[in-house]
């Protein structure tokens, strides 16, 4: 059985390399005071490597079995603790079908930070810690493979103006109990 909408403990953003997710998600969890948590920090930190590391040493299938695993926990954790979460999640989360299934059975909302392929390119050109992210071609048809995945979003917000206010169209979807002074 899926939660209310209006009463859901896990909200999910998803998007493409750049779009913004981890610094709109600590921004959002701070002014709504929710738990954040990045799901490339939380793999960072419990196994102690760099996503580039993991990737060279365990390849990518390896990388995507250590992120379902915690995605998984985060969501144990969520419903355990009856903590309400933020979860910025990594650029090719959603484009693995079992964590898809995973989020949707837990009855976390998927929101999709959207944003001009132009512009990303312009935000990651200088980012040298993307393991996916080896030229503009790559990156191109990265982009334009994961965006069917990113259309299975709840909901879909522009993420290529400035961050605070992706934070207010996310709390403009009417997914978050409401706040009463």
């Amino acid at each position: 059985m899926t939660p209310d909408p209006h009463h859901r403990r896990l909200v999910c953003l998803t998007g493409f390399m750049g779009t913004g997710k981890s610094t709109v998600a600590r921004l959002l969890a701070r002014q709504i005071g929710w738990v954040h948590v990045d799901l490339d920090k939380r793999i960072m930190e419990i196994t102690g490597r760099s996503i580039p590391e993991i990737f060279a040493q365990a390849a990518e299938a390896g990388f995507r079995k250590i992120e379902h695993d915690q995605l998984a926990r985060i969501v144990g954790e969520t419903v355990e603790f009856q903590k309400r979460r933020i979860v910025s999640l990594g650029g090719g989360t959603t484009a693995q079908p079992q964590n898809v299934t995973l989020l949707r059975e837990s009855g976390a909302a998927i929101v999709w930070l959207d944003c001009p392929v132009e512009e990303l390119l312009g935000r990651c050109a200088r980012i040298t810690d993307r393991p996916l992210f080896r030229d503009e071609a790559s990156f191109r048809k990265l982009y334009h493979e994961r965006q069917a995945s990113y259309e299975l979003a709840d909901f879909r917000v522009e993420s290529n103006i400035e961050p605070l206010r992706v934070v207010e169209q996310i709390l403009a979807l009417g997914i978050f109990p409401k706040v009463t002074a």
